[in-house]
């Protein structure tokens, strides 16, 4: 199986990337577990011919015993656009778990900022269908929208029984909301963890150019964020009490990026989910979670730093 990636956005800054051996770090070992991707014998990775106006990433992947063939994936990174509505809407349908809210508002917020945030696709595809999506939102900037109401009282009742992370939330939504984004960060599930670094290094580097090239100094200042509210999921185990097998863990990260920024987050707080969807064997002790968590701006550059080790030493 073979992968390539192309970067369609224009960046400022180019280096030369180097070249590493692949395989699934720890940290993503749920991406692991629940990926329908097959890990064969034989992998190698390719990093080459980064330019300012594209980021190339050749991946090769063979197992004599598996599979004879290449297949050819082109991902790209694109910007948002209208005719992404429905991809980007189907990768949120659980956002905010069970709760009816105005996703297709949300959707279109998420669309009308095209100067931050990426969406991924293959290449030529005609369907067009999104794997991944990343962007970031001013909370105060969108404070007005049904979709963002409702979004900001599905948090703080979920937040309701965490005291003083309860108190923290509602600081952040109410008197620093000017200074807050929320990162929403969606994909499929087999997405492979080496685009990881190249998209989040694209939004935080359009979250910093929009500081600067946004036409008017509202929305300029709109992306001088001080703080990022982020919801995702997790694995939690049923029962803490009785870990006591080495290979189990209290917690089981669907996203690799996820244990990085719980590590730097202020605070976080879980809550049950509703929608509980189908896991794995691996998984049944098992049960999926909610997790809302805060990271000062300020320690994005060591999440980066982090996430790029991560991969780089997997």
């Amino acid at each position: 199986m073979r992968f390539r990636v192309l970067k369609s956005k224009p960046r400022r800054h180019c280096q030369r990337l180097k070249s590493w051996p692949i395989t699934f770090s720890p940290f993503a070992r749920a991406l692991a577990r629940m990926s329908s991707l097959s890990m064969s014998k034989r992998q190698t990775r390719n990093l080459q011919n980064y330019t300012p106006t594209g980021k190339k990433l050749e991946l090769s992947e063979s197992s004599s015993d598996e599979f004879d063939g290449v297949v050819q994936a082109d991902f790209s990174f694109f910007d948002p656009k209208p005719d992404d509505f429905h991809g980007v809407k189907n990768l949120l349908q659980t956002y905010l778990d069970d709760q009816e809210w105005d996703l297709s508002g949300f959707v279109d917020l998420i669309l009308g900022q095209t100067t931050v945030g990426t969406v991924v696709k293959i290449e030529d595809d005609e369907d067009e269908g999104l794997f991944a999506l990343v962007t970031a939102l001013n909370l105060w900037r969108y404070r007005e929208h049904r979709c963002m109401v409702i979004l900001k009282d599905f948090l703080l009742h979920k937040a309701c029984q965490e005291k003083g992370v309860a108190d923290q939330l509602r600081l952040l939504l109410g008197e620093q909301t000017h200074d807050v984004g929320l990162l929403v960060s969606q994909r499929v599930v087999n997405l492979p963890p080496q685009l990881l670094p190249h998209l989040y290094n694209a939004l935080f580097d359009e979250v910093s150019w929009a500081t600067e090239d946004e036409p008017t100094e509202d929305l300029r200042n709109s992306f001088k964020f001080k703080h990022y509210i982020i919801l995702s999921k997790i694995y939690v185990y049923k029962n803490v009490d009785k870990l006591s097998n080495d290979s189990d863990e209290a917690i089981v990260y669907i996203k690799p990026e996820d244990e990085i920024f719980h590590k730097l987050s202020s605070w976080s707080f879980c809550f049950p989910l509703r929608t509980q969807q189908h896991a794995p064997h691996e998984l049944r002790k098992y049960r999926s979670t909610g997790l809302v968590m805060a990271v000062e701006a300020d320690k994005i550059q060591t999440f980066r730093q982090e996430l790029a080790s991560l991969i780089d030493e997997s």
